[in-house]
């Protein structure tokens, strides 16, 4: 069942994808899933993107945001057997500041 639900998310993101229609490289120069470390690698050799920000999509993947100086960023989910693959991709990243006492 949980395989099920993964394999949905992978389908709406997908379709996403081809919606949005990235212009970052990143999506466009490797195939869509690879090894994590190959496509950690990847992300930072050729954008200088580095690890911005995680979360849990379910106990069978993880999801993470890349995000380079230069404003590029790359979203991709892990799942557990290491196998990542490239969500969305795009410019103009940008970190807001939480705010003091401010509830996110």
């Amino acid at each position: 069942m949980i395989r099920h639900m993964l394999y949905g998310l992978v389908a709406v993101m997908s379709a996403m994808l081809m919606i949005a229609h990235p212009h970052s490289a990143a999506s466009q120069a490797m195939l869509s899933c690879a090894g994590r470390s190959d496509v950690v690698k990847y992300l930072d050799t050729n954008f200088a993107e580095k690890l911005t920000a995680v979360g849990l999509v379910n106990e069978n993947a993880i999801l993470e945001v890349y995000a380079a100086e230069s404003g590029t960023w790359t979203l991709i989910v892990t799942d557990v057997h290491g196998v990542s693959c490239i969500l969305l991709s795009g410019d103009s990243w940008e970190t807001m500041p939480s705010l003091p006492g401010l509830a996110t």
